[in-house]
């Protein structure tokens, strides 16, 4: 479902060369085909699923679990049929999605979302021996498998155009630069400093890494002044307290 929707709302809500929408709203289709997919098995696997013991189900779980683990939501609330919610029955939204309107961004949320996808699905492959289940399974492995090819892919072309930062269009002089080298070791041990991302150049080429072991504090300790004592409310009003602080 996440996948689906983000790849299809970043292709809606691209302005960029068309064949990156037209690479979005293909990946997105596809993945329109393997929720359905999904959503058969599902309802294939509930089959002689027993309708009747709806009110056992509810009252007593382990029913459930003795009829293999079927959520009595499956009989309750869909009458034997998927539902667009995870496995504790928390209902899928619209804030699962990442569309950021920037290509990097965005594609490396999807080489993440397929990456984590993909493990699941070689999980749920291994803790089953259902033949028709593993070559349902085994499918959609190989298209995991393409599709993280395909982000890599698209990453690699637009960082060859634009670097690995995104975003690229920020003014380099308004940020603070050697921080923007630091790694900062806030822990007792000093083993990622044998790290590639504590040491040589700096990915972007604007510098080298700067392992820097024990960082000191580069601001004043915070001193924060006593609340107001001296609050007041109208009836009707909301509360507010007298002499505000004038700036931020």
């Amino acid at each position: 479902m996440s996948v689906m929707m983000q790849y299809l709302f970043q292709g809606f809500n691209c302005r960029a060369d068309r064949k990156y929408r037209d690479m979005l709203l293909d990946i997105g289709t596809e993945e329109i085909g393997h929720v359905e997919m999904l959503c058969t098995m599902i309802s294939q696997l509930l089959d002689g699923a027993p309708a009747d013991q709806v009110d056992e189900l509810a009252k007593d779980p382990l029913i459930g679990a003795a009829l293999g683990g079927m959520n009595p939501q499956h009989v309750i609330v869909s009458g034997l049929g998927a539902t667009p919610s995870d496995s504790n029955g928390f209902p899928w939204n619209g804030r699962y999605i990442v569309s950021s309107g920037n290509l990097l961004a965005d594609f490396r949320a999807n080489l993440n979302a397929e990456s984590q996808g993909l493990v699941q699905v070689v999980r749920l492959y291994e803790q089953t021996t259902d033949p028709g289940i593993r070559e349902m399974l085994s499918f959609m492995i190989a298209r995991d498998i393409l599709h993280q090819n395909q982000w890599l892919a698209a990453i690699d072309e637009i960082e060859q155009m634009d670097g690995p930062i995104a975003p690229a269009s920020f003014p380099r002089e308004l940020i603070v630069e050697e921080a923007s080298r630091q790694f900062l070791n806030f822990s007792e041990g000093e083993e990622s400093s044998q790290g590639r991302w504590a040491n040589g150049p700096l990915y972007d080429g604007t510098g080298n890494f700067e392992y820097v072991a024990k960082p000191q504090p580069q601001g004043q300790a915070p001193e924060l002044k006593p609340a107001a004592d001296h609050q007041h409310s109208t009836p009707g009003k909301a509360p507010y307290i007298t002499n505000p602080p004038t700036s931020f």
